[in-house]
């Protein structure tokens, strides 16, 4: 650890490390908001509903959980820095995609493009925290990095609402998303170390499996990956559809939305600021279970209640306790299997990915079958599972 520590002093950019990885991974927030915010407005263009539309989310999610398997490969044979950095492209790739689709198969196709950046930075962002922080920094790191993705949203919501004002969710794409993924791989190549002691790119061509052998016969590793698909199921109900569950079911105007929208952020900021300072006292699984109990719940009472005022204060809290849950969730998993963390993180990320397609999928046919309660249930439920299986299944190997 101390060569690692060192490598990062040496580095003439070093106090850029973590600026550079919170910048990279928040990328996945801007196409996310576009298409949660402006949902509605894309689904006018091409002629779909909202439960229709809301299936990009689902294709993109399902892109990144394929290629995140794959990740769990390529993080053996290349530096975390190049794969980083590869990502980051694809958003880019992907924003000027959905600016000039003419269609909602090109559009679904484009979106999909992100989901490979995300398949990409997420899980090398956190690895690189493995690889060129101690333990005692980590939790802070990861808490920053979380937060910086919400900072993304708190701020950038206004930012989207403003454009497609002004103009139309295309140029969003185009004059928001890009140039964020431009200044993030900019930034990321002269911030992060060249060459981090104990990359990947050290280790043999026998060992490409290794990585999955040591996650996948890790009963607590399993449980991190079953507990973290069933909270972002979970939180689908949030990401992809809350907005328009405001919109539809309030009439509440644009206007208003990103206000709200705004103040989910704060609220998770809030959160993720939280858990890294909480976590060294109470330890990541503790706040993983509390967090995520409370997803579930308020995800059901903020959907279920017929007075908007208090749904809103039910969907605050909400946010707070993912932000808590999310952060403590991540430091957990990221210490699993120390000598592969960009097995163990790819393998993260497709668990997140896989959680997202379910609940952004199966949330779309509640809503087209039945209505936003029952898809809050449902949904809801799924945070208590997760929850449950943390707490029964999931340790702490940092803890005694």
């Amino acid at each position: 650890m101390c060569d690692v520590e060192g490598s990062v002093e040496r580095h003439s950019h070093g106090r850029l490390v973590i600026p550079s990885l919170v910048l990279s991974r928040l990328n996945m927030t801007p196409p996310r908001n576009v298409v949660g915010f402006l949902l509605i407005e894309i689904g006018v263009t091409f002629g779909y509903s909202v439960g229709v539309m809301g299936q990009i989310r689902t294709s993109a999610s399902v892109m990144a959980l394929i290629f995140a398997l794959l990740m769990g490969v390529l993080s053996v044979r290349y530096r975390h820095k190049i794969l980083l950095l590869i990502g980051l492209i694809f958003y880019g790739v992907s924003a000027i995609g959905c600016f000039v689709a003419p269609d909602y198969v090109s559009m679904l196709l484009a979106y999909s493009l992100s989901g490979l950046g995300l398949a990409m930075v997420s899980p090398m962002s956190f690895a690189l925290v493995g690889e060129l922080l101690p333990l005692e920094r980590r939790s802070s790191a990861t808490g920053w990095i979380f937060a910086g993705s919400a900072l993304s949203s708190l701020i950038g919501i206004q930012v989207i609402g403003y454009i497609a004002g002004i103009s139309s969710w295309r140029l969003v794409f185009l004059g928001f998303v890009f140039p964020i993924a431009l200044i993030s791989l900019i930034v990321a190549y002269i911030g992060i170390p060249s060459e981090p002691v104990g990359s990947a790119s050290s280790v043999g061509e026998g060992y490409y499996l290794e990585g999955f052998r040591e996650v996948f016969s890790n009963r607590s590793a399993i449980a991190c990956l079953i507990g973290t698909a069933l909270s972002l199921a979970s939180y689908q109900v949030v990401l992809t559809y809350g907005i328009s569950f405001y919109r539809q079911t309030y009439s509440i105007s644009p206007s208003w939305a990103a206000v709200l929208f705004s103040g989910l952020a704060l609220c998770y900021i809030v959160g993720s600021l939280l858990s890294g300072r909480l976590v060294n006292r109470f330890g990541r699984k503790s706040l993983t279970v509390v967090g995520y109990l409370l997803l579930g719940l308020l995800t059901v009472f903020f959907t279920v209640v017929p007075v908007l005022w208090l749904s809103l204060v039910f969907l605050f809290l909400c946010l707070v306790f993912v932000g808590v849950g999310d952060s403590a969730a991540n430091g957990l998993t990221l210490e699993q299997v120390p000598r592969f963390r960009g097995t163990m993180m790819s393998t993260y990320s497709a668990a997140t990915s896989l959680g997202a397609a379910l609940g952004a999928g199966l949330g779309g046919a509640l809503l087209l079958r039945y209505d936003y309660r029952v898809m809050g249930m449902v949904l809801g439920g799924f945070g208590v599972v997760s929850a449950m299986v943390y707490f029964f299944l999931a340790t702490d190997p940092t803890r005694k």
